[in-house]
């Protein structure tokens, strides 16, 4: 639920999520691989300590305020039980039309960040095996969302209902994004002749990038859902997020280089923005239908991006800061964010975006 876009640009507004995956797999890789890179072990209590204190408590008041005051909600039903919530599992069997149902990619995130220190301890120092297991996920993907397809196919193609609930949702199915963005943080830590001459590629590679988002796109774009779009969309568009990350880093094009005024505080409140954003949306809605304002207008437009960071303001000092500040106490970060990184870290601080 959201406001419409002139000539419904917002109905690609979900290539989000995938760049998103991209930088979770990317930066929380990278934090992991470093201690591994320097013939460390990584310390699964701090990490997870830290992903906790970043990640739950705005999550449990935003959850808490869905099921106490379902007036509050942009619709009225909540498609998943309340302990699939609490242990980031409402992704299974989710479908689309139901209030919270963007914490999808929360479940995702946080199974992620479970599995992958776990999953890496595991195989390192057997680097030859973390290709193999990559490959493997990433072809497993192509191959179950194939079966899957073929499984909702009706006569009009994929039932769009069983894509949401057994495709689009999904873990086992949206890991390409994530697993490219583990690869690119291995390549910089344990390769970084190969990472140099990555990032060297990147004024050669971004409009390729462009390119293979819009066939992506594309492949979306007629009367029924295809098997093809239902197979490839993903991993192409995960491909070409993953070579926009090594563009955002490189020094040789300028988006390391040019400062962005405000965007800090803004991927500061990011995190509150994700969680709160639906009930600003369907709060202005509602007040756009009582006083007849036309919700597609520049100003209604206006009005939603500043009463979602001005209520996710609220939500990031009264509740976020306070514990982010609480767990520089208790979990002090044990590894640095190397400069390449910066231009990033920023973002995956303030959490996981819609």
């Amino acid at each position: 639920m959201g406001f419409p876009l002139t000539g419904k640009v917002h109905r690609f507004g979900w290539i989000g999520v995938d760049l998103f995956f991209v930088l979770s797999g990317y930066l929380i890789g990278g934090q992991l691989l470093a201690p591994l890179a320097r013939g460390q072990r990584i310390n699964l209590g701090t990490f997870f300590a830290r992903r906790a204190f970043r990640i739950l408590p705005a999550y449990f008041v935003v959850l808490s305020i869905y099921f106490l005051l379902p007036s509050w909600r942009e619709y009225p039903e909540m498609s998943q039980p309340l302990w699939k919530f609490l242990l980031s599992m409402q992704n299974i069997a989710l479908h689309g039309g139901t209030a919270f149902s963007h914490a999808w990619s929360l479940a995702v995130e946080d199974q992620f960040y479970l599995i992958l220190p776990l999953l890496l301890l595991v195989l390192y120092p057997r680097p030859h095996s973390s290709v193999v297991i990559a490959c493997m996920i990433i072809l497993g993907g192509i191959a179950l969302r194939t079966i899957l397809a073929f499984q909702n196919l009706t006569a009009d193609g994929v039932s769009f209902r069983g894509f949401q609930a057994w495709i689009y949702y999904p873990t086992w199915t949206r890991l390409d994004p994530l697993v490219l963005g583990v690869a690119l943080a291995a390549i910089e830590k344990f390769k970084p002749s190969c990472w140099r001459v990555l990032v060297n590629l990147a004024p050669w590679i971004w409009l390729p990038a462009l390119a293979l988002i819009a066939y992506a796109l594309w492949l979306g774009e007629g009367e029924q859902l295809t098997i093809a779009a239902c197979v490839w969309q993903f991993p192409l568009i995960a491909i070409a997020m993953a070579a926009l990350l090594v563009c955002a880093v490189s020094p040789r094009l300028p988006l390391r280089r040019v400062p962005i005024p405000g965007a800090a505080f803004i991927a500061s409140i990011a995190y509150s923005a994700y969680l709160i954003q639906k009930f600003v949306i369907h709060g202005i809605g509602k007040f756009c239908a009582t006083h007849n304002v036309n919700p597609v207008s520049l100003p209604a437009l206006i009005g939603v991006e500043l009463c979602v960071f001005g209520a996710a303001t609220i939500l990031f000092f009264a509740v976020e800061r306070p514990f982010l500040q609480l767990r520089k106490r208790i979990a002090p970060a044990r590894y640095g964010i190397p400069a390449q990184e910066r231009v990033c870290a920023v973002t995956q601080e303030s959490g996981n975006l819609v």
